[in-house]
């Protein structure tokens, strides 16, 4: 499991006070008002900055820091991707996982069969689908519904699942 969590990725700067202007990564935008401080990865440093601010603009979300004031101060900031540490995430509702656990989990059927890892999650507008990464390369599409996803045990990081018909 992973010990952070990406929130959002500063696309460009805002305005000349330092504001930044976030594409959100996360479900809830509403987060980023609870949020203390985030850590911003530029590719070269981690740096801890501390929210002074949070607006909303369309689909993006302004920040202020504190550590910040000007508009040639965080120029440097564009790209880079915002974490936040895992105490500091929304707490989940029974059978919710983060994606970020759910990768690279094995896939193993009802009967026992190994299907593969979990690859990747695509969000669609009815139901999560879950990504597996088969032995011979190719990929399984399974939906993340009941009827398919029998449990998850993330200690030993296996997922089991009933492959409806058709799904193969």
């Amino acid at each position: 499991m992973t010990d952070r969590f990406q929130v959002g990725v500063i696309t460009s700067t805002h305005g000349i006070r330092g504001e930044v202007k976030v594409y959100p990564t996360t479900d809830d935008v509403r987060r980023f008002r609870k949020l203390k401080t985030v850590t911003a990865d530029t590719g070269h440093e981690s740096l801890v900055l501390h929210i002074r601010s949070v607006k909303f603009f369309k689909q993006f979300v302004i920040l202020s820091f504190d550590e910040y004031n000007d508009i040639n101060e965080v120029g440097f900031l564009k790209k880079a991707s915002l974490t936040i540490d895992r105490s500091d995430a929304v707490s989940l509702d029974k059978d919710e996982y983060f994606v970020a656990d759910l990768i690279g989990l094995k896939c193993i059927t009802d009967t026992g069969e190994t299907l593969g890892e979990i690859k990747d999650v695509l969000e669609t507008g009815a139901n999560d689908v879950y990504v597996i990464r088969q032995a011979d390369n190719s990929e399984l599409l399974v939906p993340a519904i009941k009827d398919c996803i029998f449990g998850v045990d993330m200690d030993e990081g296996i997922m089991k699942i009933h492959l409806l018909e058709g799904l193969i």
